[in-house]
């Protein structure tokens, strides 16, 4: 998704927790052509921290003088029997999929509001907040995805408005991807925790989704392309919440 922003134009800055990308983010890097006009940048942080999350915007703001965009991807998966979970697990994985979200979106708000810019922005959910996976035993973690589905509205709602000295206006959706194979989710199948073929069965392509597979996704929720969507849940699962 950055990179299909990249090739359209944009100065796209990712952030992570770890001290370094990854090496998949340094090919990407090596993918971009300069005619586009573009770039790709990496900032170390972490998203249930406030203060580290309003640190790196407030830079990257303050440097562009604006800022117009925002894709919140972060999320963490724990595989475990409700009857299982622990307090401490729950507000970890909350603290990721949930909080960091919020945090996320705070901060570039403040931003786009001091810049008077009417951005947009993409909170990444599943289907998994509307669903309950077959097979797949993981309550916190979808429940945190429908947290997302329903933060996303109350944001549009907020900041869709655009005020008489120019800020507001913000657009806010999410998107709810079906199974995609990420290393998370091969960590899943590594571990026995997901079956392949039930996934598979599951869509209604008869397959698992990739990460470029929503490219194109990320471009026009964040674009204006989409000037006239807010408050919308984009469901692009294979046809799987569709049975």
């Amino acid at each position: 998704m950055a990179e299909g922003l990249v090739e359209a134009g944009g100065k796209v800055h990712c952030l992570d927790i770890l001290p370094e990308p990854v090496e998949s983010f340094s090919c990407a890097r090596e993918r971009i052509n300069p005619e586009h006009g573009g770039a790709l940048e990496y900032h170390q942080a972490d998203v249930s921290n406030s203060e580290d999350v309003d640190r790196v915007i407030e830079s990257i703001a303050s440097e562009n003088k604006r800022l117009d965009g925002l894709i919140a991807a972060a999320a963490i998966q724990q595989c475990t029997p409700a009857l299982e979970y622990s307090s401490t697990d729950v507000a970890r994985m909350l603290s990721v999929n949930y909080t960091g979200v919020l945090l996320s979106a705070r901060s570039c708000a403040r931003q786009m509001y001091k810049y008077k810019i009417q951005g947009s922005m993409c909170f990444i959910a599943s289907m998994s907040g509307t669903i309950a996976n077959r097979g797949f035993i993981s309550p916190v973690y979808n429940s945190s995805k429908a947290a997302v589905v329903q933060l996303t509205k109350n944001l549009a709602m907020e900041w869709g408005r655009l005020k008489e000295d120019g800020s507001g206006g913000i657009r806010v959706n999410s998107l709810s991807p079906g199974h995609i194979l990420t290393p998370m989710v091969e960590e899943n199948f590594r571990k026995g925790e997901a079956d392949w073929k039930v996934w598979e069965e599951n869509s209604m392509l008869g397959r698992i989704s990739t990460p470029e597979e929503y490219k194109a996704a990320g471009l026009f929720l964040l674009s204006r392309a989409s000037s006239y969507m807010t408050g919308s849940n984009l469901i692009m699962d294979g046809g799987t919440t569709a049975w």
